[in-house]
This record gives C-alpha cells, sequence and structure tokens, in this order.
C-alpha cells in the first residue's frame, strides 16, 4: 500500500489541516506584494538622472513662485518697507491692522471698476480669442501639402516671438491717429480715426492684439491634438458616407475636446490676469477708467502709490478669487466626463 493511502488516526482526521492563511501566517497577515511594483529607493536610483535634471526647475519654482506667498503676511499689515533694508525685518516691525486694507479695497470705487474691466476684458477674450485658434488649426490641417502647411504655420506663429512694445507699435503704425488706415480715410475726404486712443474701442483693440500674437501658439497644441487622431477613423468614417463636414463633426471636434477642456479650464483661472504689460503701456492713452484692471491696479498703488499693504490685499483677493474659478472650472469638466487640470 502507498504512503498516500494510509489512513490517520481518529485524532489527526479530526485536527484540520492547517494553512499559512488559515494560520494567520506571514502571507495571510500581510497583503501580497505587487511583483511588478518597485521600491523608493529603487525608483529613485532609477530615476535619479531625471530627478537631477528636474532639480533646477522645482528650485526655482520654489524661490520665485512658492516662497513670495509668504510675503502675503503684509496684506495684513500697514507695510513700511523703509524700517529695514531687509524686507523680512520690515515685515517684523511693520504695525499689524487686521482687516483694514480689505474693508478699505471693497469699500473703494476704482477697485470695482477694476474688477469690472476685468472681467469684461476676460469674457470677451474668451468669446473672440479661444475659438480661433481652434478654427485655424482645423484649418491648417486640412491643407494638403506639408509646405504649405508649415508655412502657414510659421507665419501664425512668429508674432508670438515680438514683445508687447513691438505689437503695440505695430497697431500704433496702422491705426493711430497718423497711421496708414488715417491717412488713406483721409487721401478719399473722410475724417480719420485714431483707434488706439478711443476708450469705446479699447477692449476690441486689446483683444484683437492678443489674438495677432498668441493664436499661433494656440494653434501649435491642437494641431498635436489632431495629429494623435489614428487615420483609420476617417477611413471608416468616409467608407461610412460621411463627407468632409461629418467627419469634421464626428471624428475631429471629438478628439479635440479634452485638449479644449483642459486649456479653458486653465483660461478660466486666468480670467482675472488679462495681460499686465500690454495693458500698463495703453493705460495712459486711454485714461484708466477704460484700462484699469486688476494687475494695474495692484502695481498702481503697490509700486506708485507706495501702499503696499493694500496692494498687497488686492492681490490676495485676486489669487483666492482665481483658485476658486480653477477649482470650479474643473469641477464641470469632470461633470462633463472629462480629466481637466487633474483627476477626480
Amino acid at each position: 500500500m502507498s504512503h498516500s493511502t494510509v489512513p490517520r488516526s481518529r485524532a489527526e482526521a479530526s485536527t484540520p489541516v492547517k494553512t499559512p492563511e488559515a494560520s494567520g501566517g506571514a502571507t495571510g497577515s500581510r497583503k501580497k506584494k505587487d511583483p511588478g511594483r518597485l521600491s523608493l529607493g529603487l525608483r529613485f536610483r532609477r530615476d535619479r538622472v531625471l530627478l537631477l535634471m528636474t532639480l533646477p526647475a522645482v528650485v526655482l519654482l520654489l524661490v520665485f513662485n512658492y516662497l513670495p506667498i509668504l510675503g502675503n503676511v503684509v496684506a495684513f499689515q500697514d507695510y513700511d518697507p523703509y524700517v529695514s533694508d531687509n524686507g523680512i525685518v520690515s515685515m517684523l516691525h511693520s504695525p499689524w491692522v487686521g482687516l483694514e486694507n480689505f474693508q478699505a479695497i471693497f469699500a473703494d470705487s476704482a477697485f470695482w471698476g477694476a474688477v469690472q474691466n476685468t472681467l469684461v476684458l476676460f469674457f470677451l477674450q474668451l468669446l473672440l480669442y479661444f475659438p480661433i485658434p481652434i478654427l485655424l488649426a482645423l484649418l491648417i490641417n486640412s491643407v494638403v501639402r506639408p509646405r504649405v502647411r508649415a508655412f502657414s504655420q510659421a507665419i501664425l506663429y512668429l508674432p508670438h516671438f515680438f514683445s508687447w512694445v513691438l505689437v503695440i507699435a505695430v497697431f500704433q503704425q496702422l491705426f493711430g491717429g497718423a497711421g496708414l488706415l488715417s491717412q488713406l480715410l483721409r487721401q478719399h475726404g473722410f475724417d480719420g480715426l485714431d483707434i488706439m486712443t478711443d476708450p469705446s474701442t479699447f477692449k476690441f483693440l486689446v483683444t484683437a492684439q492678443s489674438v495677432w500674437k498668441d493664436a499661433g501658439w494656440g494653434i501649435i497644441v491642437f494641431l498635436a491634438a489632431l495629429a494623435s487622431v489614428p487615420p483609420d477613423l476617417y477611413e471608416a468614417a468616409a467608407m461610412d458616407g460621411a463627407g468632409r463636414w461629418r467627419r469634421m463633426w464626428h471624428v475631429t471636434l471629438p478628439a479635440l475636446r479634452p485638449v479644449v477642456a483642459l486649456l479653458l479650464v486653465l483660461r478660466v483661472g486666468d480670467a482675472l490676469t488679462v495681460g499686465f504689460e500690454q495693458i500698463l503701456l495703453q493705460r495712459d492713452a486711454v485714461g484708466p477708467g477704460a484700462a484699469e484692471v486688476l494687475d494695474t491696479f495692484v502695481w498702481w498703488n503697490g509700486v506708485r502709490n507706495q501702499d503696499f499693504g493694500y496692494a498687497a490685499a488686492a492681490g490676495l483677493i485676486k489669487g483666492v478669487v482665481s483658485l476658486g474659478l480653477v477649482l470650479a472650472a474643473n469641477k464641470v469638466a469632470h461633470l462633463m466626463g472629462e480629466q481637466g487640470v487633474y483627476k477626480k
């Protein structure tokens, strides 16, 4: 008789066989490790070169973006930078005023005028500027010849490298009081136009400048999204009888939807920042009533009027509202089924 057929005694038969899981062994009390997952030390050694490459960028981000956040404490002080040559010592010795700066801001009509101008420019640029890179990307993507496509993309992207001083100088030569448009009108017996100093058209002028300068940057982003669309989808849609417009509606636009959602969330978060340098260069030409936005309001009160606590309070309000707009827009993107800036 073989060993496997030898009967056990009654005591042995009544005693259950203990497995490692039933006896609470090491494999039962601890979760099994994922064999494909590396430890933190191994991942650090594996990616040490990449981490060293990103270290300068991280340091710059901490020094110039996160460390200055500590300076928002001056929004609750009557900050005097002349107490000491050291800014930290000046903050420590400046008197604490609590919420007086915020109360003064909410009672300031100039602040609410800057808020109104900022929101008007944001909504106008969202309606007129944001769709233009999408339309231009679709137009360039439909061009068959690669040379024509590359040339068109280069021409549209070139103004992105121009400074705002150069952009405004070009618009001045075209639409100023002595510009090309005014000279043509006078030559034909009409009165000249000076759009550059007209407060009623300033918001449209700023939007046109932004479109001409930065539309090429958005085109690159959308063209990269279009390049990731498999050609098989277009071929399958064509075999099903879909024309050009049908293929664009059912294939191209759904491919752009995640990118559009992401850029829209970022644009909404940047709603209260509509171009500091661009507005500041033209502020005196049209007056603060038409050109004053939150960024120039902060600069004027903080740098020109030396009221640093007041300006810091206005900047802090802008930052908190912008953060809330990003979170709200990202929540809307999640409800629409898109990832947004970060996942749920």
